[in-house]
């Protein structure tokens, strides 16, 4: 009687892991998916508050503070992500500030797809010029 039960249920591990992988893999996709743009998005914000920062020395240019985001971008994640990098001049509680705004598309699963659209600033407060030397 245990033999004849046994032959009946042959194959059914095949049905189960089928069924059970539909379910999961999906899920797990997703995760991998979150898990990628939270990466990108963190780098984004990094290079960008780096940016600001340098761009906000005295002595800098917001030029620079430009092209270090760029470069740190490209290090990290890859050229690609670097092509948007805004920089402007504002006030953060009446002082002077640079502000660097990187936008990016994170593709579905860095394969294709569906982007994910991203938009990061980096702020600084100015530095003053020594001796009162103005850029």
């Amino acid at each position: 009687m245990a033999s004849g039960r046994r032959r009946d249920e042959r194959g059914s591990a095949l049905v189960d892991f089928t069924l059970v992988s539909v379910v999961l893999l999906p899920i797990v996709l997703g995760i991998v998916q979150v898990a990628l743009v939270l990466h990108v998005r963190a780098t984004l914000a990094a290079a960008a508050s780096e940016g600001a920062r340098l761009a906000a020395t005295a002595g800098s240019s917001p030029g620079e503070g430009v092209a270090r985001t760029r470069s740190q971008i490209a290090e990290a994640v890859g050229a690609g992500y670097a092509r948007d990098v805004e920089v402007h001049r504002v006030t953060i509680d009446g002082a002077p500030a640079i502000e660097i705004t990187v936008r990016a598309e994170v593709p579905a699963l860095g394969l294709g797809g569906p982007a994910v659209e991203l938009s990061v600033s980096g702020r600084a407060v100015q530095e003053d010029a020594p001796d009162g030397d103005k850029r």
